[in-house]
Formats: C-alpha cells, structure tokens, sequence
C-alpha cells in the first residue's frame, strides 16, 4: 500500500488529487495546515508528501523546508515532496525549499500521477522541469536587438577610458 499525505486547505484542489491518485494501491491522508505535517510525517511515515503552495497557517514552502530540515537533523526519515505551485516563477523557490519535484497548477491529473510514479520510484524530476523551464524561457525571450555587427545594442562596449565623455550644451 502507498501512503501519499496531501497538505492543502482548498478543497477542490484536495478532490482532484485524490481523484488522480485514486487506485486500490494508494492511500491518501490530508491534513489542513502545514504545521500538521511534520507530527503526519512522524506518525505516518508516507511514502510521499505533496504540498499545496497556498496553505492556511504555513505556505507550502515553509512547510518543504521545515520538512528537509528535520529529515536532515534525522528526526524524520526521508520523504519525497512534490510541490503544487500557483505559477512557474515559483518553480526556483520550490527547488530552494529541497522539493524533489513540482507541478504548476491548474493539475493535470495525468502529470500528477506521473510525477508521483516517479517520486515513488526514487527518481528525481529536477533535470526534467529546469529543462523544460529553459525551453519555456528561450521561446518567450525574443531575440536582443542587434546592430549591423551583430553585437546586441545594449551591450555595452569595452572602452579603454581614454576618450572624453561627450559634452553636453
């Protein structure tokens, strides 16, 4: 039997990961706030925690890294966190706060059982999403403007600091 504890207050966000990790094989726990999880954790022993990034009294963030420090004091053993984040800019906090992985919702429940498999399984999704960040990133980026050189215009060029500034009138 898997045990996944899930820490979200919103219960629509609890109905659809229950939803996705549905099988006769895994059992979900919820717990309503991120101060509950460490005492979950120590009592329960998951196989995987996943964090909702908006929960009531402690956000999600503060929650992974309360966790990674007590695994790291070996005051609880170690378990992989998946975390629910609002946007993709969270995706850098998230990865400061030691999460060995992270969805953007709104969830698709394929990807959440996907990535659950795979936290399950030892595997990290680390490399995977940072990959995927990057390719996000180079298409949104456009290309610097250029000058005829080929040297992008805000660029600023190397000086020797022997010419005068210009003098303005």
């Amino acid at each position: 039997m898997t045990n996944v504890l899930l820490a979200s207050d919103a219960d629509w966000l609890i109905e659809e990961v229950c939803s996705a990790l549905s099988d006769p094989g895994t059992d979900v726990t919820v717990v309503r706030a991120g101060a509950d999880v460490r005492d979950s954790v120590s009592a329960e022993s998951p196989d995987l925690v996943i964090l909702d990034l908006q929960i009531g009294n402690m956000g999600g963030m503060a929650t992974c890294m309360d966790l990674q420090l007590e695994i790291g004091a070996g005051r609880i053993s170690h378990v992989p966190v998946l975390m629910l984040l609002d946007r993709s800019a969270d995706l850098y906090l998230a990865q400061q706060a030691g999460a060995q992985g992270w969805l953007v919702k709104p969830l698709d429940s394929f990807r959440l059982k996907m990535a659950s498999v795979k936290l399950l399984a030892g595997e990290d999704m680390r490399d995977e999403i940072v990959e995927a960040s990057q390719t996000e990133s180079a298409s949104v980026m456009p290309d610097e403007p250029a000058d005829s050189s080929g040297e992008p215009l805000d660029q600023v060029s190397e000086d020797d600091g022997t010419e005068e500034p210009a003098e303005v009138t």
